[in-house]
Parts: structure tokens; C-alpha cells; sequence
């Protein structure tokens, strides 16, 4: 008995060190919420905007990915605490941009967040801003 609890416990630290290892090789570089992407990069950086300025708003982030070829990752857009919109964005490569879009109203008014998640659902950054 005590030979097969011995094996589960290398298992289970075996496994847990594998899980560990996969989260690492997805970093965030830059993570920015912005008015606008242009050329594959953010013209500037939101903390604090009216909606009667813009129509809609954008969450980049810059990505690098070792050991692995492709993943994915989410942006959660949350106001006020509350997740109003998820996007799965692909990463396809080592060194690799995206973004994702919301549209902006006066219902929009309130503190904001973007989450970005890994595919395992694991929290890797996170960025606020607010909407006036």
C-alpha cells in the first residue's frame, strides 16, 4: 500500500511540474487598451476616456511563445464586475500580436478591466481602465 501511494505521489508531482511548465511558455510583452490599432501596433494607452469620444475601444496585446507552435488566449471585458464580452484570440507564432474590440455607449460609463487568460483559463494579465 504504502509502495502505491508512493507512486501516486511522483505522479502527481511529475504532472503538477509538467502543468506548471506549459503556463510559462506564454508571455504577455504588452498589453494595452487603446482608441485605436494601427500597423499592428497601439496608437496610445486608455486609462481614463469619455464615450463621447470614441465609438469603440480596443485591448492589444503583444505575445511571445515558446514551446509550443500555436495556443490561444481570451480577453474578458469586464464592467463594473460583470463580464460583458469573452474573445478567443488565436497565437500562431513565437513573437505575436492581437486584439479585440468593444464597442463603446453611454451604458459604457463605469470602471472597466481586461482580463487575458491562457487556454487553461489562468489569469496571465490584466489591465483597467474607466469610461466616463
Amino acid at each position: 500500500m504504502k509502495r502505491l501511494y508512493l507512486i501516486l505521489a511522483v505522479f502527481l508531482q511529475t504532472f503538477c511540474m509538467a502543468a506548471s511548465v506549459h503556463a510559462a511558455t506564454l508571455k504577455i510583452t504588452e498589453l494595452a487598451v487603446t482608441t485605436r490599432v494601427l500597423k499592428g501596433k497601439p496608437i496610445d494607452s486608455v486609462h481614463r476616456i469619455s464615450y463621447q469620444s470614441i465609438k469603440n475601444i480596443y485591448c492589444f496585446t503583444r505575445t511571445v511563445l515558446t514551446d509550443a507552435d500555436e495556443t490561444v488566449i481570451k480577453h474578458l471585458w469586464i464592467q463594473d464586475g460583470q463580464v460583458l464580452k469573452e474573445t478567443e484570440l488565436p497565437i500562431k507564432g513565437k513573437n505575436w500580436r492581437v486584439y479585440s474590440t468593444m464597442p463603446i455607449g453611454a451604458s459604457s460609463r463605469g470602471n472597466w478591466q481586461v482580463e487575458v487568460k491562457d487556454e487553461t483559463g489562468a489569469v496571465l494579465r490584466k489591465i483597467e481602465f474607466r469610461i466616463q
